[in-house]
């Protein structure tokens, strides 16, 4: 049999500014083994077959032109390919993924120039014994000295701080410090290197002993790595299963192998107890990255990576693309997070990118999750993943939550029109009596999103798409996916009665009601407006953690991976605000965010109790969620995918387009729909729209978007590149702007 021919993409000169361009070159069959994307290749280039270097991005097996005008490659360049032209080569898979510019792609894997002027090291040390911080701790707690009682902690638990960390995440400032310096309680020691910031304090005495199943989790990934296979795997473990330990064992084990390592955590799971758990095991090897980072100090961390100085880097999406030269494993923890989703040019999902760099340096990808995303749980049934699972929690003496659901439709019909049911506010009195802590959970997410009944508990739906509709400021319901759209009723369809109206209420009105009904609590509260000043985030949690307050008012950031042994009882406000939110994932967004919350109560020695207060308590999510059943919300949620031809099942691909002309704009989409409905008139696509955009108008511009689905993305991939054709080659579209996502 004939073997197939194999073509190479390849980027040739780096010099020239312009590289959204590259040549297409045969791979003699003697090669074909030893080209891939990633590796250098000897080419000849121009009229006079001039021997230059270039860059494999992709390989085919489709020619771009006429065989017989192909050119072959002349050899594989031996030696291995540095990290910043693999991260070239990265941008450009990016940029053929997401339907970005190179430029866009160049921009979001490269760190940036503004190189900054090498800043000294700094290390916060004690002066004093624990025994005498122990003292000075108990004055500042009598004073209610904030900063210092943190500092205090901070510096009995570890003996000595990175400088950067400590100011960054404990919100500790130079002019806190002076006084303590002067009176001979702490020292700050700088080093003109970077290297060695936290030089050994605080380390833990060996291993943490990991339990059967975290041991069995771990041992797969390391017999798979010291076999030389690389796979992705799925780390599925409930709430407090002790999922990081895994982590540290495996990244104990690539660093061991000479590798680097790095650890995507959503922002918002950030804290300064989950980085220093990461100091303290592996000490100055480990580096961060936030978005409180500027440039400068940004680029320095980048080039501490490339230079070996550092081996771990923790961080938000952007972390991907830290140049470590010798990349053996890559986590992505909370892996569900809708925050590893890139909204800007290119609009990249972490998880996707990360599995690319993966194959690209031959490293390990593990991902994380108590309630592991709908499209990486397919893939795990599938074969593409492998699928580890950690069933019980890591502490003995820690149990799941008792979960409680209360029906909203009983309590009002029994005359309950307060915010709190007969059962959350019974258990609230009982712990506040017992001082034991309590959360409430508010996901303001969809804030007067939509429309709902409060006597059958029924959101006002689309009757095409099994989304529930927008309430508009204009009185209108709209569907933000086919365009239907209908004037606000006065009474519920499903039942007829007149309580019917926009569902919202926001966490600062909850705090309100909360002082209201329990005068003699302690309340904080945690949300977008009391985290927005530098260290708020982590002074709030640090009371909370410290016994400040008894309850704990917040939204999803409150709910985010914290371990508050004390708090017994969660309280979960409205689980309907992200039920019926204009998303084919809003049972998935609910399931998680439900299950998570939950994951709070009981994880000390005290056993905990969940109140979940609904208007829909017979939705799958909602009992899946009370029962912590994955499996039964996977299954359930797959099946609705499968009806409405959803991913993980059917592909989406999105086209956005926009104008500050609506009529130019109803013009062009319409013959933009047009053409893409002519050239693809297969059996398989489906395309709908185009339809207004949610929201339509912003910052004066408005949009339309198209969405196309089918069951192969290499269908959408065509798709995208004639829509992009089409934009570049017809006049109509010079005043329009596209977007492209899927």
């Amino acid at each position: 049999m004939e073997k197939q021919e194999l073509y190479a993409d390849v980027i040739v000169d780096l010099s020239v500014k312009n590289v959204d361009r590259v040549f297409q070159y045969r791979i003699p069959p003697e090669l074909s083994d030893s080209v891939s994307a990633g590796c250098r290749v000897e080419i000849p280039f121009g009229r006079g077959n001039t021997s230059k270097c270039g860059y494999v991005v992709s390989v085919t097996g489709t020619a771009s032109l006429a065989p017989d005008k192909i050119k072959d490659i002349r050899a594989v360049v031996p030696g291995a390919v540095s990290v910043q032209e693999q991260m070239i080569v990265l941008a450009w898979w990016m940029k053929e993924r997401y339907g970005c510019t190179m430029n866009q792609a160049l921009k979001t894997v490269m760190p940036v120039k503004n190189r900054v002027a090498p800043k000294e090291e700094k290390t916060i040390v004690s002066l004093k014994t624990k025994e005498e911080l122990a003292v000075l701790l108990a004055d500042a707690e009598r004073k209610k000295h904030r900063a210092r009682i943190r500092l205090y902690r901070a510096l009995m638990e570890n003996g000595e701080l990175p400088y950067r960390l400590t100011s960054m995440k404990l919100g500790i400032t130079a002019a806190m410090l002076k006084p303590l310096e002067e009176k001979k309680i702490i020292e700050i020691r700088a080093e003109k290197k970077s290297r060695d910031p936290i030089r050994d304090y605080g380390r833990e005495s060996g291993h943490i002993r990991l339990n059967p199943e975290q041991e069995a989790a771990a041992s797969t990934v390391i017999r798979d790595y010291d076999a030389g296979i690389r796979k992705t795997y799925l780390l599925h473990g409930i709430t407090g299963s002790g999922k990081t330990e895994v982590y540290m064992e495996l990244i104990g084990h690539v660093l061991r192998e000479g590798k680097q390592v790095i650890v995507l955590i959503p922002e918002i799971s950030l804290t300064y107890q989950t980085v220093m758990r990461f100091y303290r095991r592996f000490g100055n090897r480990v580096s961060i990255l936030n978005s409180r980072l500027s440039a400068g100090e940004r680029y320095d961390q980048l080039e501490r990576a490339m230079r070996g100085e550092v081996d771990i880097m923790i961080g938000p999406r952007s972390a991907l693309f830290t140049p470590f030269p010798d990349l053996g494993l890559i986590i992505i923890d909370e892996e569900h997070e809708g925050a590893y989703k890139s909204e800007t040019a290119p609009r990249y999902h972490a998880r996707e990118v990360a599995a690319m760099r993966a194959k690209m340096n031959h490293a390990s990808l593990v991902l994380g999750s108590a309630t592991p995303s709908v499209e990486s749980y397919y893939m795990a049934e599938n074969g593409e993943y492998r699928l580890l699972t950690l069933h019980s929690r890591a502490k003995k003496n820690s149990r799941l939550a008792n979960v409680h659901v209360v029906d909203l439709r009983e309590e009002m019909a029994e005359g309950n029109r307060s915010v709190f049911s007969r059962k959350l506010r019974e258990m609230m009195e009982e712990r506040l009596k017992n001082r034991e802590q309590i959360m409430l959970f508010m996901n303001r997410r969809g804030y007067a999103n939509f429309v709902s009944c409060r006597s059958c508990g029924q959101a006002v739906r689309c009757p095409h798409c099994d989304v529930s509709l927008t309430y508009h400021r204009d009185g209108r319901l709209k569907c933000h996916y086919c365009g239907f759209d209908m004037r606000l009723p006065k009474t519920c369809p499903e039942c007829g009665s007149p309580f019917i109206a926009p569902f919202g209420a926001g966490t600062q009105k909850l705090e309100e009601l909360t002082k209201k009904t329990f005068p003699e609590a302690g309340i904080l509260r945690m949300d977008a407006d009391t985290t927005a000043k530098k260290g708020a985030h982590e002074e709030i949690l640090q009371s909370f953690a410290e016994g400040d307050a008894d309850i704990l008012i917040g939204t999803q950031m409150i709910v985010k991976g914290h371990d508050f042994p004390n708090v017994t009882l969660v309280g979960i406000m409205a689980a309907d605000l992200s039920l019926y939110a204009p998303d084919f994932r809003s049972g998935e967004r609910t399931f998680e965010l439900l299950t998570q919350a939950s994951g709070r109560a009981g994880r000390g020695d005290l056993p905990g109790d969940v109140v979940i207060q609904t208007y829909a308590p017979d939705h799958f999510a909602v009992t899946a969620a009370a029962e912590q059943d994955y499996g039964l919300f996977y299954r359930q949620e797959l099946l609705y995918r499968k009806m409405m031809g959803y991913p993980p099942v059917m592909k989406i691909l999105s086209v956005m387009l926009s104008s500050a002309d609506e009529a130019e704009l109803c013009f062009a989409a319409d013959s933009f729909n047009r053409e893409i409905r002519r050239q693809y008139a297969l059996d398989g696509v489906l395309i709908i729209g185009p339809v207004e955009a949610s929201p339509y108008k912003l910052n004066d511009i408005y949009r339309k978007i198209l969405y196309i689905k089918n069951e192969s993305y290499d269908i959408l991939l065509k798709i995208r590149k004639s829509a992009q054709k089409l934009e570049e080659e017809h006049e109509i579209y010079k005043n329009i702007s596209f977007q492209y996502d899927g």
